[in-house]
C-alpha cells in the first residue's frame, strides 16, 4: 500500500469510523438532456420522420443524433443515445422502412394476383 492511500484511509477512519473505510458510491454525471428535450425527442420518434423534411424514411440512432445536434445543439454518440432511448421506454426494434412513393394499389394487386401486370 502506498503512503498516500494509507494516509487517506486513516483520515477517513478518523472522520467516519469503520464505515469510512468502505467505498462510497461515486454518483452519476448529470443528464445532458432536460426533461423538455427528452419529451420532444420522444414525440419526434413517435411521430416518425418526414422523408422530405428529415431526409430519412425510418429513424436510426445516427439520424436521431444528427437531429438532436440540429435542434438541441447537443452531440451524442449513437451508442450513448441507446441509454437515453431505453430510459424513455423505447427498444431497438423498428418497423420495416417503407418507400415514400410506394403504390398501395400495386401492392394490393400483387397480393391478389402475384407479380402479374394489370
Amino acid at each position: 500500500m502506498e503512503r498516500q492511500a494509507l494516509r487517506d484511509a486513516v483520515l477517513r477512519y478518523n472522520a467516519e469510523g469503520l464505515s469510512g473505510l468502505y467505498d462510497h458510491p461515486k454518483g452519476r454525471p448529470p443528464r445532458r438532456l432536460t426533461q423538455g428535450e427528452e419529451a420532444a425527442l420522444a414525440a419526434v420518434i413517435l411521430e416518425g420522420p418526414d422523408p422530405e423534411r428529415d431526409g430519412v424514411c425510418a429513424w436510426t440512432r445516427a439520424d436521431l443524433c444528427r437531429w438532436m445536434e440540429a435542434h438541441f445543439s447537443k452531440t451524442y454518440h449513437p451508442s450513448s443515445l441507446t441509454r437515453v432511448l431505453r430510459r424513455l421506454g423505447f427498444s431497438r426494434q423498428k418497423i420495416r422502412p417503407a418507400h415514400p412513393q410506394r403504390d398501395a394499389e400495386a401492392q394490393e394487386r400483387f397480393k391478389k394476383r402475384g407479380s402479374a401486370r394489370p
